[in-house]
């Protein structure tokens, strides 16, 4: 099974993301979507925002981990 991570979009730099993921920041690859602004909630998966998402699904997402 494959999980990706929500994410808020710190700081973008030279193609990387800096992601806050429930207060574990790292870097990310940002080449899969056009336009990333900080701010932005991302969904992460092997090192790559591979999706923008809007905050409710970070909601969703955070429950069901939750619930895990």
């Amino acid at each position: 099974m494959c999980v990706g991570l929500p994410a808020r979009v710190v700081t973008i730099k030279d193609g990387m993301a800096l992601v806050d993921a429930s207060g574990a920041k790292r870097n990310v690859s940002a080449a899969l979507i056009e336009s990333l602004n900080p701010g932005d909630y991302v969904m992460v998966h092997a090192g790559m925002a591979i999706a923008k998402i809007t905050d409710t699904d970070t909601d969703e997402m955070d429950d069901i981990l939750e619930d895990l």
